[in-house]
C-alpha cells in the first residue's frame, strides 16, 4: 500500500501524511511538534504553526523611520528656536535616505499632519524655509514640547532596607539556666552516692575481684 508524505514546513522532517497537521492560517502543513492550539481564540481544535503563533502573541509596535528626527529636534529645542539641516544631514538622523519627492517636490515639506511631517510637527516644529537647489530645510519651532521624563525604580518602589537577622542576646534564657542548674543538682547527688571510707583504705577496683579471690593478692 502507497503511504504518502510530505516534508514538515519548519522542521523539515519527512512524515507520513497522517501525522501532519494544516495551519489554519497559513495553509501549511507542519508535524505535530511545530503546532500549537490558537491562543487569541482559545479553541483547542484550531492549530496554528509555529511561526504564525510567534506572529499573534507577539508585540507589534509601529515605528516610525522619522522618528529619529523627533527626538532631534527635541534635543535641539532646549537652548535653541531655528535649526539648518541638509539633506545629507537629515538622512545621517533618519538612518535612511528621504524620499526622491523631497528632493524635488516643496509640497512635500509643507506643514500638513500626514506620516512624514509628523516628525517635526510632534517635537514642536515647523518648516521655515525649502531650498531644493541648495538642498537644505530650515526648521523653527513654534512650541515648547516637553520631554518624556524617565521613570527609576527608585521612583516607582519605595526603598526596602535589607533583612538582617537580629544578633542573639547573650543572657541565656531561663529554659537553658534552668536545665544547667538541673544538670548541676544531678552530678551533686551522683557525688553524695559515692561511699567514702576512713584511711587509706581504697577498694580493688572490678577487673581485680573478676581475676583474683579475695583471699589472693595480685604481686
Amino acid at each position: 500500500m502507497l503511504q504518502l508524505k510530505d516534508q514538515c514546513g519548519i522542521c523539515k522532517r519527512v512524515l507520513n501524511y497522517r501525522l501532519l497537521r494544516r495551519c489554519y492560517r497559513c495553509g501549511k502543513l507542519y508535524c505535530r511538534d511545530c503546532m500549537v492550539p490558537d491562543v487569541s481564540t482559545g479553541d483547542p481544535t484550531r492549530l496554528l504553526c509555529l511561526n504564525c503563533a510567534r506572529r499573534t502573541v507577539s508585540s507589534r509596535i509601529s515605528v516610525s523611520k522619522y522618528d529619529g528626527l523627533t527626538r532631534y529636534l527635541r534635543f535641539r529645542g532646549a537652548f535653541t528656536n531655528t535649526v539648518r539641516l541638509s539633506f545629507a544631514r537629515m538622512d545621517g538622523i533618519l538612518g535612511d535616505n528621504l524620499p526622491m519627492n523631497a528632493y524635488k517636490n516643496e509640497a512635500w515639506w509643507s506643514n500638513i499632519s500626514n506620516l512624514h511631517a509628523r516628525g517635526w510637527l510632534d517635537a514642536g516644529w515647523e518648516v521655515q524655509e525649502i531650498n531644493l537647489k541648495e538642498g537644505f530645510v530650515v526648521f523653527h519651532k513654534v512650541r515648547d514640547v516637553p520631554m518624556k521624563k524617565k521613570t527609576y525604580a527608585s521612583e516607582v518602589k519605595p526603598f526596602t532596607p535589607v533583612h538582617v537577622k537580629p544578633q542573639r542576646s547573650k543572657i541565656p534564657s531561663k529554659t537553658r539556666v534552668s536545665k544547667l542548674y538541673a544538670r548541676i543538682k544531678n552530678l551533686e547527688r551522683q557525688q553524695k552516692a559515692i561511699p567514702q571510707y576512713r584511711g587509706s583504705f581504697k577498694p580493688r577496683p572490678v577487673s581485680e575481684k573478676r581475676l583474683f579471690r579475695q583471699d589472693k593478692k595480685p604481686d
